[in-house]
Order: C-alpha cells, then sequence, then structure tokens
C-alpha cells in the first residue's frame, strides 16, 4: 500500500513538471542569457601578472645551507610577505609608476603569499590593465628587494621570474558563471512549479476529491470539447 501512495506522489511530480515545462524552460533560458550578456558585456575583465622571488637567509651564496638555515628562510617568507603588502611599499610603487591611486587600491591589487614549503614567494597583481598589472608587480618586486637591504641590513632576495603582460583574463569565468545561472534558473523555476501548485486549492480530477475529501464519487460530467477533440 505504502509503494502504490509513493508512485501516485511521484506521478504527481511529473506530472505537475510536465504542465508547467515552458515555464521551467522559460526562466532558466532568460537565466542563462542574462548570465551571459553581464559576463561578456557588463563585468571588466581582470587580469593577473605574478612574480616570483627567492629568500635566502644565508647571504653568503658560497657555503652550504643546512637544515637550520633552510627552515629560518621559510620564516622570513612570512615576514617578508608582510612587507610586501605594507603601505611604504605601495606608496613607493605610485611614486616610481607615477600611477593615480592611493596606497590602499595598489594594496588591494596585490596578493602575496609563500609557495609550498619553500624559500619563494610569490607577488600576484590584478587589475584591468594587463600592462599595468605586470608593471606593479615587477615594481613591488624591485622596490621590495631595496627596501629589505635597508631595513634588514641584508642582501638576501633575488628575482626567479618577473612578470609579464598576461594574455587571458583570469576573471569573469564566463562559461561557470552561464552553468551556475542555468543551474540557479532550473531551481528557482521548479520551486516556483511547487510553490504555484501548493496554493492552487481547486480540485482538477475525481481521484482528487476521493483522496482529499474522502467521498466517492457518484458521476462525473466528461468534458465534451476534450472528447471531440480525441475523436
Amino acid at each position: 500500500m505504502e509503494n502504490n501512495e509513493y508512485e501516485i506522489d511521484l506521478r504527481e511530480i511529473f506530472s505537475m513538471l510536465k504542465k508547467r515545462w515552458l515555464m521551467i524552460f522559460s526562466i532558466t533560458v532568460i537565466a542563462v542569457i542574462a548570465s551571459g550578456i553581464i559576463s561578456f558585456f557588463v563585468l571588466v575583465p581582470n587580469y593577473e601578472a605574478s612574480t616570483t622571488m627567492l629568500v635566502n637567509y644565508k647571504q653568503n651564496q658560497e657555503t652550504t645551507m643546512t637544515y637550520s638555515d633552510m627552515q629560518m628562510s621559510q620564516k622570513l617568507v612570512n615576514t617578508y610577505s608582510q612587507i610586501v603588502k605594507s603601505r611604504g611599499i605601495a606608496e613607493d610603487v605610485i611614486k616610481k609608476l607615477d600611477l593615480d591611486l592611493t596606497p590602499s587600491q595598489v594594496q588591494d591589487m596585490l596578493s602575496v603569499s609563500g609557495v609550498g614549503d619553500t624559500e619563494v614567494i610569490q607577488i600576484k597583481v590584478k587589475n584591468e590593465n594587463p600592462q599595468l598589472a605586470a608593471n606593479i608587480a615587477n615594481t613591488v618586486a624591485d622596490v621590495f628587494k631595496k627596501e629589505v637591504k635597508s631595513m634588514m641590513k641584508v642582501d638576501n632576495v633575488s628575482t626567479i621570474d618577473t612578470a609579464e603582460i598576461p594574455v587571458n583574463p583570469v576573471s569573469p569565468n564566463k562559461m561557470m558563471n552561464i552553468a551556475i545561472a542555468g543551474v540557479l534558473g532550473m531551481m528557482v523555476s521548479v520551486g516556483l512549479v511547487f510553490v504555484l501548485e501548493f496554493l492552487d486549492r481547486t480540485y482538477k480530477t475525481p481521484t482528487d476529491i476521493e483522496r482529499h475529501l474522502g467521498l466517492p464519487i457518484i458521476g462525473a460530467i466528461p468534458d465534451l470539447e476534450l472528447s471531440k477533440k480525441m475523436k
């Protein structure tokens, strides 16, 4: 008996979705089109340029580096990452490139992190202008090396890779945005179908009356127009 009730409920769900398939399809398509328009024509693409630098705890490169030296170098990576993001570095970059930006704006563009458990620092810069992103990344690296030498009285930072002008933007991810919009559009439209069906209290079939009111059906008036179409 429980299996029959489950099958009936499942059929009703499919019937609801089938009856309002046009609404589900329309909302999903509208969401996909709107996302495509916003992603391709409204959102401004951002480019990312990056440069990497090596931190060496020992200034004398000719001597052998011990495990303890490597650990100290890795700890310096965290310290140096904070220095790269400092206001002083941002101000020097603005002066050097003659930028019409505030230090906080330059800091917001910067992303600094260590590469795994190594002594390598990676500096990333995001900007709408790919040329400017590369220029800022390389200038930050140059200013940082000079600042470390002045502040720490050591010359233990060297550049591994300089930033190149990026060709492809890193954001927005247009295809991903469209796919997400399609899924959300379908979810919203299906949810709307259930809400509309829940608010609809009319009985459409003799079975609805028997199930909800518990009354036996004595007779039913056939739909003459439907009968003619079927013939």
